[in-house]
């Protein structure tokens, strides 16, 4: 068996690569390791949440079956966003939390990640210890040793009511058009958007379990910007899948991505004097745009990898205070320990009902260099990424660019893709260069 997980939990084809009998034995595995490390009396529990794809029905009973087969109970959280599950393992005092989704990815796909004590990512030694005890030879437990499955009516209510502690000005100013992605986010944005006062508009709210991430979202940006200019509103906010992600648009449609966020948000803090050390972490995928912007508002940034888990680690490592990706993941340790969407969109909002600002003038504080990332498929994309020839490329661009711009290539963490990303002073120059890297990175 090769290494199941990515960089977020582990990926596949639902019912063809993310089988039932996958799952089942996954949950088994979480469950003797994380388990395991729990005190107290009485049997574990383990908070289960999906989001709304018709496989994750199917998954969803496996991941149960395999929980309870190893003597753990099993809470079921219905469909929730992703930060809804690590936060409702924390205020359960659950031992460790499963969530079932493939977030941005196309609607055949599902995943499941796990979440520890508190509500933590798992480090890369836990995860390499589930993947170890999947083929381990143990006794089950029988009789009234074996767990148990109910569900957690209240799960979204206690998720919205921790949520509404973010905001500090009344959002009643503000008008928002929110693409849920037909997600995860579908019941839980509009209402936290609503219950914040804001004048809500929801679109692509409406789950059938296969139009999940088709043609909205995060990743297709057109339908809200359409919205928000139809409506009229202040802005525009897209979640994807499971919605730990958020991307935003301004009045007139302009797109606000991760960078720009967390650009808001961290001068956001600054000013209130809860931004710790004034550093914001990012990771390498961020433009130069953002350095610049924060170098200007007096703040530091923490480079880490790409993966909010990277993120995440140097946050805690740090006690840092505001992190995130140009993705639009955003964490913010005080209230959360994962990327979560709906709460960066409140954030923003706060901030815009606050300052009297709009989105825009908020956002223009940064200005982003031209960027383009041109993803290549190939048959071993870390075979390919150390190939002499590659390396060879991107040295001979980073030369030609020099500080004006910066190229980066790495392997795909969930595909056999390697991605190549280049900045450089006009868009023309990043198009010329990276589509030059790329021709190489397919011919090696």
């Amino acid at each position: 068996m090769g290494h199941l997980f990515g960089t977020d939990g582990v990926r596949g084809l639902a019912n063809a690569d993310l089988t039932p009998e996958l799952a089942l034995s996954l949950a088994q595995a979480g469950a003797r390791v994380l388990a395991s490390a729990r005190s107290g009396s009485g049997r574990p529990v383990a908070v289960v949440g999906r989001d709304t794809r018709a496989s994750g029905e199917m998954l969803e009973a496996a991941v149960c079956a395999g929980l309870t087969a190893a003597g753990v109970d099993a809470l079921r959280v219905g469909v929730v966003p992703t930060p809804a599950v690590a936060y409702l393992t924390d205020h359960y005092d659950a031992a460790f939390g499963v969530m079932i989704s493939a977030s941005h990815n196309p609607m055949p796909d599902n995943g499941i990640k796990f979440f520890g004590p508190g509500g933590h990512k798992l480090a890369d030694a836990a995860e390499d210890a589930i993947e170890s005890a999947l083929d381990a030879a143990v006794q089950r437990p029988t009789g009234e040793d074996v767990g148990r499955v109910r569900d957690a009516d209240d799960a979204l209510d206690v998720y919205l009511r921790h949520l509404a502690g973010i905001v500090h000005t009344s959002l009643n100013p503000v008008t928002v058009v929110v693409d849920c992605a037909h997600g995860a986010a579908y019941l839980a944005a509009p209402r936290a958007y609503r219950t914040a006062g804001a004048t809500v508009i929801a679109i692509s709210a409406d789950p059938d379990g296969n139009n999940i991430n088709d043609g909205c979202g995060s990743t297709h940006l057109d339908q809200v910007q359409a919205a928000v200019r139809e409506y009229g509103a202040d802005l525009g906010l897209a979640h994807d899948g499971d919605a730990d992600r958020c991307l935003a648009v301004d009045a007139t449609g302009e797109i606000v991505d991760g960078d720009a966020i967390m650009a808001v948000l961290a001068t956001s803090m600054k000013d209130a004097g809860t931004l710790s050390d004034n550093t914001l972490v990012a990771t390498v995928m961020s433009n130069l745009g953002l350095h610049l912007a924060m170098t200007e508002a007096g703040i530091a940034v923490r480079t880490t990898g790409v993966g909010d888990r990277y993120v995440l680690e140097e946050l805690r490592a740090g006690g840092y205070a505001l992190g995130g990706e140009q993705s639009g993941h955003v964490v913010i340790p005080s209230y959360g320990t994962t990327g979560d969407g709906i709460l960066t969109g409140l954030a923003l909002m706060d901030r815009m009902a606050s300052t009297g600002k709009s989105l825009a003038e908020l956002a223009s504080i940064m200005h982003a260099l031209p960027q383009v990332l041109i993803n290549v498929r190939v048959a071993d994309k870390n075979v390919v990424a150390q190939a002499e020839s590659v390396k060879q490329a991107v040295a001979l661009a980073e030369g030609e660019l020099g500080a004006t711009g910066r190229v980066l290539l790495r392997p795909s963490g969930t595909e056999q893709l390697v991605r190549v990303m280049v900045e450089a002073a006009t868009a023309e120059q990043a198009q010329s260069v990276a589509e030059r890297i790329a021709a190489v990175v397919e011919a090696a």
